[in-house]
C-alpha cells in the first residue's frame, strides 16, 4: 500500500491464499481463527530518532500494528490512556482509528503523508524520522480482513491490545522468538528480507489476537462467549457453514439438540439477538462480501441463500446492509481508502 502525499489516499494491494471452506474439527472459534487471513496489507520499516512523532491516519476497516525491535516510544490512541512501548512489544490499534507514536509526549506529531519514505516495494517502505538522538525502530503496517467472521471478531476487540513477552514468558516464548528473528531482518534488507518481514508481521497479528482470545476476560464474555458454549456454538457454527439452507427455530434446536424455547432464550442471551435474525445478518453479510469481491448477481445471491425472489432478498439486504445490493456491486471491491 503506497502513501500518496498529495491525496492523502492509500492504495492497498491484495494478498490472497486459498484456503478450505472449513477447518476439518467442529470448533466455532477455531473457525473464527481460520478466516483471519490478511488482505491489501501495507508494511513499513521505521527508523526513528528522538525526539520524532508522527501522526497515522484513520483508516476504516484496517488493522493497525506497531512491533517495537528497539528503543521505546508513546502510543496514544482516541479513547485510550497512553501505552508506553518498549523493545519486543506489540501494539494493535484494531479498529482503524487514526493515533499517533511519538519519543515523549510533548514531541510534535505530523501526519505520516509529509515525511519522506523510501518505496522498496508496492507495499512495504522504509520511514526514516527524528532528531537524531536515541534511535527508536519498529515495522508497523495496516490490515484489512475481508471475511465477516474475521470482520466480527475483530469488532469485540479492545481500542489498543498490547502483548508483552516479559509478562508472560512461557505464554508468549513465539512473540519473543519471532520479534527476534523480525529484527534481524530489520537491521538489513537482505534479499527476501522484505517478504520475510511481511510474513512474520502477519503471523504476530494473529498470534496476539489468539493470545488475547485465550487470557482476558472480556473473550469469554458476547459473542466470543456464544462461541464458546458447547450447545450455542455449535448453532452458530451451523448457521456459518449452510447459510443457505432453510433453518428455522426448530430446525436448529433438533442440531444442537434443546427444547425450542429453551434455545431461543439461551440464544438471545448470550448473542444479545434472536438466532433467525442472526441468521439473516450472517447471510447479508456473506452476501455484500459476494458483491463487492465475486461481483455476484442479485439474482444468483437470492438464489444461493434460499429466499424466493430478488425482491425479497433484496428489502432483506437493504434492511440490514443500508444499501441496496446492487449499489454494493456497482462499487466493487475497496481498493483505495482516503486519509
Amino acid at each position: 500500500m503506497s502513501l500518496d502525499v498529495e491525496s492523502g489516499t492509500c492504495h492497498a494491494g491484495c494478498v490472497t491464499t486459498h484456503r478450505e471452506p472449513w477447518p476439518s474439527a467442529a470448533d466455532p472459534l477455531g473457525e473464527a481463527l481460520h478466516f483471519l487471513e490478511l488482505r491489501g496489507a501495507f508494511y513499513c520499516r521505521a527508523e526513528f530518532t528522538a525526539p520524532f512523532g508522527l501522526e497515522l491516519p484513520p483508516l476504516e476497516g484496517y488493522l493497525w500494528f506497531h512491533v517495537i525491535t528497539g528503543g521505546s516510544c508513546w502510543l496514544e490512541a482516541p479513547e485510550a490512556l497512553p501505552r508506553r512501548l518498549a523493545a519486543s512489544e506489540l501494539a494493535l490499534v484494531p479498529h482503524g482509528e487514526g493515533h499517533r507514536l511519538r519519543s515523549e509526549p510533548d514531541a510534535p506529531t505530523p501526519s505520516i503523508f509529509e515525511l519522506e519514505r523510501e518505496q522498496l516495494g508496492e507495499r512495504y517502505e522504509i520511514l526514516r524520522h527524528g532528531g537524531g538522538g536515541e534511535g527508536i525502530d519498529m515495522v508497523c503496517g495496516a490490515v484489512r480482513f475481508d471475511h465477516p467472521v474475521a470482520r466480527k471478531l475483530l469488532a469485540v476487540l479492545p481500542r489498543i491490545l498490547t502483548l508483552d513477552p516479559a509478562t508472560s514468558p512461557t505464554q508468549l516464548e513465539w512473540l519473543r522468538s519471532t520479534l527476534q528473528l523480525m529484527a534481524l531482518e530489520a537491521e538489513g534488507l537482505r534479499p527476501g528480507g522484505e517478504t520475510m518481514i511481511t510474513r512474520l508481521s502477519d503471523v504476530l497479528v494473529v498470534q496476539a489476537l489468539r493470545a488475547w482470545l485465550e487470557s482476558d476476560p472480556a473473550a469469554q464474555s458476547g459473542w466470543l462467549g456464544a462461541l464458546r458454549d458447547p450447545q450455542i456454538g455449535r448453532a452458530i457454527s451451523l448457521i456459518h457453514r449452510e447459510p443457505g439452507r432453510p433453518w428455522t427455530l426448530a430446525s436448529l434446536a433438533d442440531q444442537i439438540p434443546m427444547s425450542r424455547s429453551a434455545f431461543a432464550a439461551r440464544f438471545t442471551e448470550l448473542c444479545g439477538e434472536p438466532a433467525m435474525s442472526y441468521m439473516t445478518r450472517w447471510r447479508m453479510h456473506l452476501a455484500a462480501a459476494a458483491l463487492r469481491g465475486e461481483g455476484a448477481t442479485v439474482a444468483a445471491l437470492a438464489e444461493r441463500f434460499g429466499y424466493r425472489s430478488e425482491a425479497a432478498f433484496a428489502r432483506a439486504f437493504k434492511r440490514v446492509v443500508g444499501t441496496p445490493p446492487g449499489a454494493v456491486r456497482r462499487a466493487g471491491p475497496v481498493e483505495s481508502i482516503a486519509a
